[in-house]
């Protein structure tokens, strides 16, 4: 995917996972904190966020203030409000100006654009859920964990999490040619 060393920006993956890297359950979330939301929210607000199209429609809606690219092989998919395209290539592309472009499910796509993502925001979740679907094994040798908060849980937000950044160890990625 070389249009990824035509982009303006970074390309970052925005993922909350628990102890077992589950991500969802019957295509929602299977826990609620608050608190990630806000973040979500805070990263992403007027830049574009990329998914997949079940990820669309577990939201349900476009998220306002961001540029939201939704990815489907499904012809004549309409996702009002958004833009939908039928590949990543396609997704980047209406992104390439953009300071951060943000990566933001379902497993598919998180499969396919871990390999050429600068960065991760995770929320990992001191807990586990009942799963369908999962974050990809990554090898965390090839990133570097550059920060990392920690919140206990509390009375909107039910389970511990910490907040982690992880950058790529290296300044090539692993799809390039050495």
């Amino acid at each position: 995917m070389h249009l990824v060393d035509s982009l303006a920006g970074r390309v970052s993956i925005l993922v909350a996972y628990d102890r077992n890297r589950a991500i969802g359950h019957g295509n929602k979330l299977p826990w609620y904190l608050p608190e990630d939301l806000k973040r979500f929210k805070a990263l992403t607000m007027g830049h574009h966020i990329v998914m997949g199209r079940k990820t669309y429609e577990s939201i349900g809606r476009p998220l306002p203030g961001r540029t939201n690219v939704v990815i489907t092989r499904e012809l004549g998919y309409l996702a009002e409000g958004s833009i939908v395209v039928d590949s990543l290539e396609r997704a980047l592309e209406m992104a390439k100006e953009d300071s951060e472009i943000f990566i933001i499910g379902g497993a598919q796509i998180f499969v396919q654009m871990l390999p050429f993502c600068d960065r991760m925001y995770a929320t990992e979740i001191d807990a586990t859920f009942d799963a369908d679907t999962y974050f990809p094994e990554f090898d965390r040798a090839s990133w570097m964990e550059t920060s990392r908060e920690h919140r206990a849980e509390d009375a909107s937000n039910p389970y511990p999490f910490d907040f982690v950044v992880y950058d790529r160890a290296s300044a090539t990625h692993p799809g390039d040619k050495q």
